[in-house]
């Protein structure tokens, strides 16, 4: 069984970082692309960040320039620094990753049960 396990959230002053993990484990036999998505009280899902297995990045214009992915791929962890965090960027992380499990064929999209960052004014 194929689990995301994201770390890294918690409570945080205006101005301050964070860097969240999110590490899959099971019966891996490869990741593809690998996101954060965040959700807002209120808000629908929006998508972060994304990198693929061969580290191309893609980071949301709101957060361009304060926010960055990167990714081990012998770990199957994929990172979200977050610089300059603002009381708006709170939410609800998820990880979110395409992979191929060892004998079940093509990629699936699997979904990690998120962390919660909370930015304080």
């Amino acid at each position: 069984q194929v689990q995301l396990v994201e770390s890294g959230g918690g409570l945080v002053q205006s101005g301050g970082s964070l860097r969240l993990s999110c590490a899959a484990s099971g019966s891996i036999f490869s990741v593809d692309t690998m996101r954060w998505y965040r959700q807002a009280l209120g808000e629908q899902r929006e998508l972060v960040a994304r990198i693929t297995s061969g580290g191309i990045t893609n980071v949301s214009g709101s957060v361009k320039g304060r926010f960055s992915i990167s990714r081990d791929n012998a770990q199957n962890t994929v990172y979200l620094q977050m610089d300059s965090l603002k009381p708006e960027n709170t939410a609800v992380y998820y990880c979110n990753a395409d992979l191929r499990v060892v004998g079940r064929g093509p990629s699936r999209n699997y979904w990690g049960k998120g962390t919660l960052v909370t930015v304080s004014s």
